[in-house]
C-alpha cells in the first residue's frame, strides 16, 4: 500500500501558531528530494500540543500542498477511542491517503482492548490504517499475536515498528497477513527492518536527509543491499544527534541551523542544552548539511 521512506514532519510554529509559509515550504523539500509519504500530526508534529482544530488544519493543509504527489498519512491516533475515531475520519474527509495511529497511551489497555481499539477505527472509515507500536510512549506493547490479528482486518495495511526490538519486527512478519507491512520506526534500524522484509520506514532523520532516507529505502525495496547498508552506516551518526534529546527537540533544532523553520517548540518542550546543541551542529557539520 505504502512504501519507501515516509517522512514524520514536523509542526513548524512561528509566535506561537502553526507557519502555513514553512510548512507548505517543507512539503516542497521532501516531494523534490525524493520522500516516498508525508505524515502530519504524528509524535514528531507535536500532534500533543496542537488544539483539534490546528490538527485538522495542519492534515488539510498538507494535502493541499502535496496536490496528490505522494501519500499523506495523517497522524490520528489518540487514547480515546471515539476521539481517534472523529480524528480519522476528519483526516479522510480532508483527502488524507491513510492514518497512522498511536496505540492508546496512558490507558494501559489490556492487549483485547488494543485490537477492539484499532478495529472500531477501521470499522469507522475507509482509508488504510498503520498502527504505531512506540511502548516507551505509550506504556504498552502492542504484542505479535496481536498486530496478526490485526492484520486480517481488511484496512488495517501495517505497522509503525518503534519497539527497538528486531525479535519484534521478525514475529511479527513471521505471523501477521503476508499483505500487511512492517515499516520501521526507528531510524536506524530501517536497513534491518527491510532486509526482513519490511516495506520501509516512517523516519524522523527524514526532516533533514530526505535525499539519503529515500535512496536507502529505495535500494532496500530493490535489493540492493550494498547500497543500502553503506546509506544506513552513513546516516547512523546524524540519526544519533537528532535522538540526543526527546523527539522533536534536535530535529527541529536541526530544521531551524537548515533554515527551513523556526526552531520554535511548545511546552513542555524546551529549547536544547548547549552541550547537546554542541553535539548536533558538530553531526550535521560532518553530513553536509550545515
Amino acid at each position: 500500500m505504502f512504501a519507501g521512506s515516509i517522512v514524520a514532519m514536523v509542526t513548524p510554529f512561528k509566535d506561537g501558531k502553526v507557519d502555513w509559509e514553512s510548512l507548505e515550504g517543507l512539503v516542497e523539500f521532501h516531494v523534490k528530494n525524493g520522500t516516498h509519504g508525508i505524515v502530519p500530526c504524528g509524535t514528531t508534529g507535536e500532534s500533543a500540543t496542537l488544539s483539534h482544530q490546528e490538527h485538522e488544519d495542519v492534515i488539510k493543509a498538507v494535502v493541499k500542498a502535496v496536490k496528490k504527489r505522494v501519500p499523506v498519512i495523517a497522524g490520528t491516533g489518540s487514547n480515546s477511542t471515539e476521539e481517534a475515531v472523529r480524528l480519522t475520519r476528519e483526516a479522510e474527509k480532508s483527502g488524507a491517503d491513510g492514518a497512522l495511529l498511536i496505540s492508546p497511551y496512558y490507558n494501559r489497555p489490556t492487549q483485547e482492548g488494543i485490537y477492539q481499539h484499532y478495529k472500531k477505527v477501521a470499522g469507522s472509515v475507509g482509508i488504510p490504517l498503520i498502527v504505531y507500536n512506540i511502548p516507551g510512549r505509550t506504556g504498552s506493547k502492542i504484542e505479535p499475536e496481536t498486530l496478526a490479528r490485526l492484520s486480517e482486518i481488511k484496512n488495517i495495511a501495517g505497522v509503525k515498528e518503534a519497539t527497538g526490538s528486531v525479535d519484534q519486527a521478525i514475529d511479527v512478519i513471521r505471523l501477521a497477513n503476508p499483505r500487511f507491512a512492517v515499516y520501521s520506526g526507528e531510524d536506524s534500524l530501517t536497513f534491518s527492518l527491510m532486509a526482513l522484509g519490511g516495506k520501509g520506514v516512517i523516519s524522523t532523520v527524514a526532516n533533514v536527509a530526505p535525499k539519503e532516507m529515500s535512496e536507502l529505502a529505495q535500494a532496500c525495496l530493490k535489493g540492493d543491499w550494498e547500497k543500502g547498508r553503506n546509506l544506513q552506516l552513513k546516516l547512523v551518526p546524524l540519526i544519533r544527534a537528532v535522538f540526543i534529546e526527546t523527539n522533536p527537540i534536535p530535529i527541529k533544532t536541526a530544521l531551524s541551523l537548515m533554515g527551513k523553520c523556526r526552531g520554535d517548540l511548545r511546552l513542555p518542550l524546551t529549547p536544547m542544552s548547549e552541550g547537546n546543541l554542541k553535539k548536533l551542529k558538530q553531526a550535521m557539520t560532518d553530513f553536509g548539511l550545515i
